[in-house]
């Protein structure tokens, strides 16, 4: 990589983490972040159970882990759970989240795609939103491989975000009429434009600029080593769970996005 090039992902690096570290005091004010009700907890749980078993003790790495929302799920699930994330804001507010709950997770400043971790050390390395973002997305999974235990298990919860669907597009126009008519009460926390704007230019430099879609991804990981990929596209249930905090028309936006959950595993020794 030539020295331009790598200057410019380090610029795209240090923008994302500022971008991140300013949405830390509202994050855990929208759906979809943070949990509101029971029933979605319960069904977050039973995506885990399904792809990773419970944890008897098991360590677990939740990378971008922000105020510690799937930690805390780990953690009901009794993994030993450790959170790392770039944006010092986020960690400041896991750590409090954790403490107010009393819950013996480690939250600490780390890079995705440069953990700092030993080798073999991770049963499970879980994420959430992640993916989608990733300046270097080969690099990172080449570095999660590292981090496993032969035998272990990682798995991802993201989604295309970017090239939308008519359905959705739709969906989300009258999402937007309604709020902006007072039909609907607003369902997150409004960003200045600025913000926005830096959201929006942000992700126009990312690997997956134009979506993440399932298949791109696991190509990705099969080409670093993983194996026994399996692609999990329902996630109707926690869908509906989150939708209970969103007008009609939100939740049917959310429901015809292109999400999944990819299970993938490191080879055993």
């Amino acid at each position: 990589m030539s020295d331009v090039a790598a200057g410019r992902n380090y610029d795209l690096r240090d923008e994302i983490k500022a971008y991140w570290s300013e949405r830390a005091a509202t994050f855990d004010l929208s759906p979809g972040h943070e949990i509101f009700c029971e029933e979605e907890r319960a069904a977050w749980h039973r995506l885990f159970l399904r792809h990773l078993g419970r944890g008897d003790g098991r360590a677990a790495l939740d990378l971008a882990s922000g105020t510690g929302v799937i930690s805390h799920l780990l953690d009901d699930l009794d993994f030993q759970v450790t959170g790392l994330d770039w944006a010092e804001p986020m960690l400041e507010r896991a750590r409090q989240k954790a403490q107010s709950r009393r819950r013996a997770i480690s939250f600490r400043i780390g890079d995705a795609e440069n953990t700092m971790e030993p080798d073999d050390h991770y049963d499970v390395i879980v994420n959430r939103h992640l993916v989608w973002t990733l300046v270097d997305p080969a690099k990172a999974f080449a570095e999660w491989l590292r981090v496993l235990k032969p035998g272990g298990t990682l798995l991802i919860v993201d989604g295309d975000f970017v090239s939308t669907s008519a359905l959705e597009r739709l969906f989300s126009k009258l999402s937007a009429w309604g709020q902006s008519a007072g039909i609907f009460k607003p369902d997150a926390p409004m960003h200045s434009r600025e913000l926005m704007e830096i959201h929006r230019n942000i992700l126009s430099r990312v690997h997956f600029a134009n979506g993440a879609r399932a298949e791109a991804v696991v190509e990705l990981l099969c080409a670093t080593g993983f194996t026994d990929i399996v692609v999990d596209t329902d996630l109707g249930e926690i869908h509906r769970m989150q939708a209970k905090n969103w007008n009609f028309f939100k939740g049917l936006a959310r429901r015809s996005q292109h999400r999944y959950a990819i299970r993938a595993s490191k080879r055993a020794a």
